[in-house]
């Protein structure tokens, strides 16, 4: 298979697809302005090719998409499908048949098929409903959260909603990946309590307010936690994994995350750690795995793409990246991996 990666930062979508000849699957990367009209003109385009789309930012190994339009295309030997599961703040499972029926279209395997989705929100509701149909396969996920509460599908706009494409590999394998540039800090653990699930809302911690905590054992000021969080999120344990948790706002004494943490969930405190060495680390798995590589599709959080930005390595980070060949992504708000919802990590899909 192949993958094309096209874009228009004057986010004019014919300039996008220019190069693009028969897709088999199409990934729409807009912005808010425009995103309605680029839906309706690719299917224009390309009646009838599965697509989904979302809003945010797009890259490829030679530059990051912040505005206008980016568009990610796999052709020459793939089978997919794509579709949506709506009212995903309710009950996504209600739709679940369409994924049942586009599982058994595709007709793929754990070795050769990837789901690859973009959400609206409540993401690990809408994951562990999607893991229900997956897992009879083990076919591996790799995702995001898009922005403005708006996803797409095969020429419609969804809101509350989570569309997916079943992508299955013609001429060889897949295998998805999630990346950590994090290790815990010290000895640091918590029981989170006073939490609103709704609001994924931490109001204590080992039973003192959770933002004094955090402040106390970081020595930052209140102003500073939201970026504070990009060298120390909080970390919930899970199995020998931590799934990621970061900051998203301070709410009174309390701390309001980008996931939702339960009463009587462990937490611990996690730092910063050597990312280029682990990014290095995770080309070379990969390198390992796959001698031959067709194209790699990943999703940065918007929180890895600051750090990195900031950090003056955005761009070497896709220079190194681009040592796997054809590699294209999403900065997503919060990274999906099989039935985990995590934040301020990688995650990808590899194609043989």
């Amino acid at each position: 298979m192949k993958q094309y990666f096209g874009m228009s930062r004057r986010g004019e979508l014919r300039e996008a697809v220019s190069g693009l000849g028969k897709p088999q699957f199409i990934m729409l990367l807009s912005n808010k302005e425009q995103f309605e009209a680029h839906v309706r003109e690719l299917e224009g385009l390309y009646p009838g090719v599965p697509s989904i789309g979302c809003i945010g930012m797009s890259y490829d190994t030679r530059s990051v998409v912040e505005n206008g339009v980016g568009v990610i295309a796999f052709t020459d030997g793939v089978s997919a499908a794509a579709n949506v599961l709506e009212e995903v703040s309710v009950m996504p499972v209600k739709y679940i048949r369409r994924l049942e029926q586009d599982m058994k279209t595709v007709d793929g395997s754990r070795n050769n098929t990837v789901c690859i989705d973009f959400c609206t929100g409540n993401d690990a509701c809408v994951l562990t409903t999607i893991n229900t149909v997956l897992k009879h396969r083990g076919v591996p996920l790799v995702g995001g959260t898009g922005d403005a509460g708006k996803v797409s599908a095969n020429g419609k706009i969804y809101e509350d909603a989570v569309v997916y494409g079943l992508i299955r590999n013609l001429n060889g394998r897949v295998k998805a990946y999630k990346e950590n540039i994090y290790h815990q800090m010290e000895n640091y653990q918590f029981i989170a309590s006073r939490t609103d699930k709704a609001n994924y809302i931490i109001g204590a911690l080992n039973d003192r307010p959770a933002k004094q905590v955090y402040q106390d054992i970081l020595q930052v000021s209140e102003q500073d936690i939201t970026t504070q969080t990009f060298k120390n999120p909080f970390g919930k344990l899970n199995g020998d994994d931590i799934c990621i948790i970061s900051i998203k706002e301070v709410n009174g004494d309390s701390l309001a995350c980008f996931r939702q943490v339960n009463d009587s969930d462990v937490l611990v405190l996690l730092e910063l750690g050597d990312y280029r060495e682990v990014v290095r680390r995770t080309i070379r798995e990969i390198q390992q795995d796959f001698p031959r590589i067709s194209a790699v599709f990943s999703v940065n959080c918007l929180f890895r793409y600051l750090l990195f930005t900031q950090n003056n390595y955005m761009q070497e980070y896709l220079d190194e990246m681009g040592a796997l060949g054809n590699h294209a992504g999403l900065v997503g708000y919060g990274e999906h991996y099989n039935n985990r919802f995590v934040n301020q990590s990688m995650t990808c899909v590899v194609f043989e």
